[in-house]
């Protein structure tokens, strides 16, 4: 500061008032930028840390992990090869529509939706199936995968922590998109099986909402995992008992309803859509009502497969 001041000595009086002033400004900026970089530091340690053999993060799937949903797309490859049919395509549609129009998850409706996809699949092999994941993650999902996101799943990969899929997609698909992106596993909804053959029944419910938090703390304690050093990643506000779980709970590309909640309770948030996609939750645009209506039923059509 001495030496600044004395470069100084050879300008007029008012040019070096002002050089002085100058100076000064420039000094304060700088203590005040390190000073800043400092609390920053001190209110957000290193995340995630790096060899917290406890710690691990466990992220939703649809429009957190992959634009639009997964059930979706798996929907529209099987449409593709044929594992539905003209008049399946008119009783899913109605049934989508009135859960739309709706607004509410009817028992009675939703039994009879689920009993109707899971026809579909009856009587197929689990090998085929996982077999046609793999080709419809090619087609359908493998440039729907958000980079920031995967950053992030990245991330704890790199810090040494496991990182899991927890999703209300089918257990199969969930399972090759964790492969594919490198990740340690995937949660899913399964359907049942006995041989390796599908039987068209479910065992339990779909893993949404509480359920996708009953599964985190249930595997948490089979692999001795600490939930206050986890993080949890989600787009929807049904996700809100997984996040509540863990220390570290991120909204991701959030629903107006999560939004709200997330800065509520001071969550992290991050939005990797832009213009149009931010304001466009759930379902993406496809081709043709065909489509959508094939993506929906077969979405609910493998739900859970006993092991």
């Amino acid at each position: 500061m001495l030496n600044a001041m004395a470069a100084l000595g050879w300008l007029t009086p008012r040019r070096r008032s002002a050089t002085a002033r100058s100076v000064l400004a420039g000094e304060a900026s700088a203590e005040a930028a390190r000073k800043s970089t400092q609390e920053i530091s001190a209110r957000e340690p290193e995340f995630p840390v790096h060899g917290d053999d406890r710690a691990a993060a466990f992220f939703d799937l649809d429009n957190t992990v992959m634009q639009g949903a997964a059930l979706f797309h798996f929907g529209r490859g099987l449409y593709k090869r044929k594992f539905f049919e003209t008049r399946d395509l008119a009783r899913f549609a109605w049934q989508q529509t009135w859960f739309r129009l709706a607004g509410v998850e009817d028992p009675e409706h939703m039994q009879d939706a689920r009993d109707s996809a899971l026809s579909i699949v009856k009587g197929h092999r689990v090998s085929e199936l996982k077999s046609i994941g793999e080709e419809i993650y090619d087609e359908y999902m493998a440039g729907r995968i958000w980079p920031g996101t995967r950053a992030l799943a990245q991330a704890h990969l790199d810090a040494g922590q496991r990182v899991w899929l927890v999703t209300a997609a089918p257990v199969e698909i969930a399972q090759v998109i964790a492969r594919r992106l490198g990740l340690t596993g995937a949660l899913g909804t399964v359907a049942e099986s006995i041989g390796g053959v599908y039987t068209g029944k479910l065992v339990g419910e779909p893993l949404h909402g509480p359920a996708k938090a009953e599964a985190v703390r249930a595997l948490a304690a089979a692999e001795n995992l600490d939930l206050d050093h986890c993080a949890a990643y989600s787009d929807s506000h049904n996700d809100i008992p997984m996040l509540s779980l863990v220390g570290h709970p991120y909204a991701i590309n959030p629903d107006s309803k999560l939004r709200k909640h997330a800065r509520a309770m001071d969550w992290r948030l991050r939005d990797y859509r832009t213009g149009r996609k931010a304001a466009k939750v759930g379902i993406p645009a496809a081709a043709g009502v065909g489509a959508v209506a094939g993506g929906t039923a077969a979405a609910i059509a493998m739900h859970r497969r006993r092991r």
